[in-house]
């Protein structure tokens, strides 16, 4: 199998509109592991049906295609494919039973060269139905392991931003249950990497890993809570990239460094003391910083 950047570029995703119900909400808060502790009352509206309250990043798994790249006319080896980034823009609040449309598009294809992979980026749009107003946008890489050298476009590495060098105005850390995976997965992304212990093996991990997306809301969950008591309204927006897999039944610590309305942050697992996401920044709304 070769990339076709041209194909990809024209790749067409059916246009899909999505509903999600209470339940859905609380599923994918479990998913994330909210509802640990069963008298936490600021991660109880989550899990439970009274005020309920949503997370914002389930926006990053709504009208999710699953793993599209697994066709083979995309050229894509996807036994091999990682998540590499993740961008996520909140519009409006997500509100259960709002009818939501979900445009889809393949925006770049970068060929980093052979034996280096390939980045594929895309987007995934949220829109309210009723009145077409804008809900989410998601942005995503793909980092295809496998596929560099297919001449396409090749680009200079870009600058990576100096991190902090004062101490972080928090540090939280999160155990993630040993069936988060399997949890996590009935809300979309069913790529059996992450249940099938076989199809791990042939990706060249000991064991299932955690979804990328599911350590993404671990980490902008930590921050939430952290910095703005759990108040998720607060969110504008929140990216990283994925420097490592996350095992389930790991120990996921955050680092985080407030500026006003900007958070820096980066997460390691416990155990090993590997990033695993790094270059993490989120957004707080103007009108949410004190």
């Amino acid at each position: 199998m070769t990339i076709d950047a041209a194909e990809l570029l024209s790749w067409r995703f059916p246009v899909t509109e999505h509903i999600f119900t209470e339940k859905d909400a609380m599923l994918y808060a479990l998913g994330v592991g909210l509802g640990e502790d069963p008298v936490d009352e600021i991660e109880l509206p989550f899990v439970y049906e009274r005020e309920l309250a949503v997370l914002p990043t389930l926006a990053a798994v709504l009208g999710h295609p699953g793993p599209w790249y697994s066709d083979p006319a995309t050229g894509i080896d996807w036994v091999h494919v990682v998540h590499g980034e993740q961008e996520l823009r909140l519009h409006a609040p997500l509100v259960p039973g709002v009818v939501l449309r979900c445009e889809t598009a393949v925006t770049d294809v970068e060929d980093k060269g052979a034996g280096r992979g390939a980045l594929v980026r895309w987007r995934r749009r949220l829109v309210a139905v009723a009145d077409r107003s804008p809900v989410a946008t998601a942005d995503s890489t793909l980092f295809c392991r496998n596929d560099g050298g297919f001449g396409g476009e090749r680009r200079p590495k870009a600058a990576v931003p100096a991190w902090p060098s004062t101490p972080p105005t928090a540090v939280t850390e999160q155990d993630i249950s040993p069936r988060a995976a399997l949890i996590y997965r009935l809300s979309g992304d069913f790529n059996p990497v992450h249940a099938d212990p076989k199809v791990a093996a042939q990706a060249g991990f000991e064991r299932p890993i955690l979804h990328g997306l599911c350590t993404y809301a671990l980490a902008t969950w930590a921050v939430l809570k952290e910095l703005a008591g759990g108040d998720v309204s607060a969110l504008e927006s929140v990216r990283v990239r994925f420097k490592a897999p996350v095992l389930p039944g790991q120990r996921l610590r955050t680092q985080m460094w407030r500026d006003g309305g900007r958070v820096l942050f980066r997460s390691s697992t416990t155990d090993t003391g590997q990033v695993v996401l790094d270059g993490g920044e989120l957004r707080l709304r103007a009108d949410k910083v004190a």
